[in-house]
């Protein structure tokens, strides 16, 4: 079975797209089998973004493939080292059945208290739900500076809720990237690329200390060591 890490968010826009296009980048350049699973059959951000990426013949290929039932998806990784889930914007009533499945839910979030409160709403009905705690964890999008970043920081924390290293900035590199098929990771700036590269490796690094715990008496975990390639 593969690694599954869900991103989950009751705002759209707050970055969810953004960084499941960049694991799976980073991922699929380290020589791992990911499925990207475009859960948001009315948008399906993902699915355009791949034509975009086939478009200008962007390598690595990604397999991006549209899901109704995650449960769906599953079975289609079942043989994938990694299988990444990219929700629509909201809860509904497969929210609990997608963290549930999943060895990581990650809530990206800007740093207003817009978009921090909901998230903090969230993660206390997952952990109440019986989803636990080291599963969850936040990643900071659109950070305009450090003092800004090391706000919301405070604040998840102070929520008893992990927050990964690093930080996704406001930048036009990135959604020129998106444009051209491209990842976080993959833009024309490098100082943007190393930046998103320091919050991928952060993300890797959880999933990997999960898969390896459940996975101890087996072969060790998939997910490349020491994060980004």
């Amino acid at each position: 079975m593969p690694a599954v890490i869900a991103f989950l968010s009751q705002k759209g826009g707050v970055g969810k797209s953004t960084l499941a296009r960049a694991l799976a980048a980073v991922c699929s350049h380290a020589g791992l089998d990911v499925v990207l699973a475009d859960l948001d059959p009315q948008q399906q951000t993902l699915v355009h973004w791949q034509e975009a990426r086939t478009a200008h013949r962007v390598t690595p290929r990604l397999l991006v493939e549209p899901f109704d039932d995650p449960t769906e998806a599953i079975e289609r990784a079942r043989n994938s080292d990694l299988l990444i889930l990219d929700t629509p914007g909201g809860v509904n009533d497969k929210t609990l059945a997608i963290a549930r499945m999943a060895h990581l839910v990650v809530q990206p979030t800007g740093p207003s208290l817009d978009d921090l409160h909901p998230t903090v709403l969230l993660f206390h009905e997952l952990a109440d739900a019986g989803i636990p705690k080291p599963r969850l964890v936040a990643a900071l999008c659109r950070v305009l500076d450090d003092d800004e970043e090391a706000a919301a920081r405070a604040y998840l924390e102070e929520a008893g809720y992990e927050v990964l290293e690093g930080s996704i900035p406001e930048s036009r590199a990135y959604r020129v990237a998106h444009n051209r098929g491209r990842s976080l990771t993959e833009s024309d700036e490098q100082a943007f690329n190393d930046r998103a590269d320091a919050l991928i490796e952060a993300l890797l690094t959880k999933v990997a200390a999960i898969t390896s715990a459940e996975d101890s008496a087996e072969e060790p975990t998939v997910m490349p060591k020491g994060g980004v390639a």
